[in-house]
């Protein structure tokens, strides 16, 4: 495994390029947006938004104002030994300091700002663990105006897949403007309330123009996005013919008396960056 002062060193790294840079799915089809798009209103809006993010990587400076609340998914090498939580920490807290990242975290109840970007739970980590020789990091730095915009709905089973459209349907109209569209929509379906959640949140990982593995979600998926491109919000709210990005969906086995749907929202700086500790030392930027 790389030494703990190389892992701090590509933790702020990959923090760096999480918040600076946009993934090249990500800019692909914000572009095909701006190609697509005749009403002028809209098209100004997504140049900005790609003069946006070309300033901000020719910059080195973050994307958004709103650096978001640091949120890690770590897919565990068996032989990771190294004590990932406070490496991470201290690589929340030097990357606060030098990229830099707006102190967003603080405490619920007094509302403190540590001015740090760390507290309970934060950053957080959601883990799994697989067989291969590396440890894949992912950040999902996470803006609050499209967090504001979750939404979970526990249905009732017979509402079936035409309640799930509709509590998708509901919550991106609902939301308008206010989460800065063109949106990536996660959908988690099944389980209990905190794992549909959770799914909901995990789903904004798949790159877009991917396929959803199950055919039916995928289907689910396509009809949605169309759907979604029809109400019309279009880029900032604005008007036009991108509302949506894209609608990720993902599910899990549930209680056959729930039928919980949960909604997570991503804006148009859908910001992640990943990175791989092999076993033997190496650290590769993904």
């Amino acid at each position: 495994m790389p030494t703990l002062q190389a892992l701090e060193d590509a933790l702020v790294d990959l923090i760096r390029t999480a918040v600076v840079e946009l993934p090249p799915d990500v800019v692909k089809r914000l572009q095909e947006a701006y190609d697509q798009e005749e009403d002028p209103v809209p098209r100004m809006q997504l140049h900005a938004i790609l003069d946006n993010i070309a300033l901000a990587k020719e910059t080195n400076t973050p994307l958004c104002q709103d650096t978001g609340v640091p949120l890690f998914y770590v897919t565990r090498s068996q032989s990771l030994s190294l004590p990932l939580e406070s490496t991470l920490k201290n690589a929340i807290e030097r990357a606060t300091e030098r990229v830099p990242l707006r102190p967003n975290a603080v405490d619920p109840l007094s509302r403190h700002n540590p001015g740090t970007n760390t507290g309970p739970y934060m950053p957080h980590i959601t883990y799994s663990v697989h067989d291969k020789p590396y440890t894949e990091i992912t950040m999902l730095p996470k803006g609050a105006g499209s967090e504001n915009m979750s939404v979970l709905r526990m249905l009732t089973p017979s509402q079936g897949v035409a309640g799930i459209k509709e509590a998708v349907i509901d919550a991106v109209v609902s939301a308008g403007g206010k989460p800065c569209p063109p949106t990536i929509v996660g959908v988690g379906i099944g389980g209990s309330a905190d794992i549909a959640t959770s799914r909901a949140k995990h789903a904004l990982l798949r790159p877009l123009g991917t396929d959803n593995p199950d055919e039916r979600l995928a289907a689910l998926e396509g009809e949605l996005t169309d759907a979604l491109n029809e109400t019309g919000i279009g880029p900032m709210g604005l008007g036009g013919k991108t509302t949506v990005l894209g609608v990720h969906a993902e599910m899990a086995a549930c209680h056959t008396a729930s039928h919980p749907v949960a909604i997570n929202l991503q804006c148009w700086a859908a910001r992640r960056a990943t990175i791989y500790l092999y076993d033997d030392g190496r650290i590769e930027y993904v």
